[in-house]
């Protein structure tokens, strides 16, 4: 699947929120807001990455979002695999805490 810079319809945005659900609050706070800022302009390629990010464990995507670590320091392969993409990269540096995309 080729990805694109079309925009989210509301079905796939409903569904990408549902799964963006997380156990710790702090990354659940940081995708809201993520969210918040991002939401009306999310495309289909910005969606991948965050699916790819999902497949991280909690404490992993947390170490990510507050620069504790970045994606080629994770241990676990399939972790790196998944928050290395193209699109993972690039709606981590939207998602992270003062970020300057916009």
């Amino acid at each position: 699947m080729e990805m694109t810079d079309d925009l989210l319809d509301e079905r796939s945005l409903s569904k990408l929120r549902w799964r963006c659900r997380r156990g710790l609050l702090e990354n659940d706070l940081l995708i809201e807001k993520f969210f918040l800022r991002f939401e009306s302009t999310l495309n289909v390629r910005q969606a991948k990455g965050l699916n790819d990010l999902m497949d991280l464990s909690d404490n992993d995507l947390l170490d990510l979002l507050l620069r504790r670590k970045e994606p080629d320091q994770l241990s676990e392969l399939p972790a790196k695999a998944s928050a290395s993409t193209p699109e993972a990269l690039e709606v981590l540096s939207m998602l992270r805490p003062g970020s300057l995309v916009s």
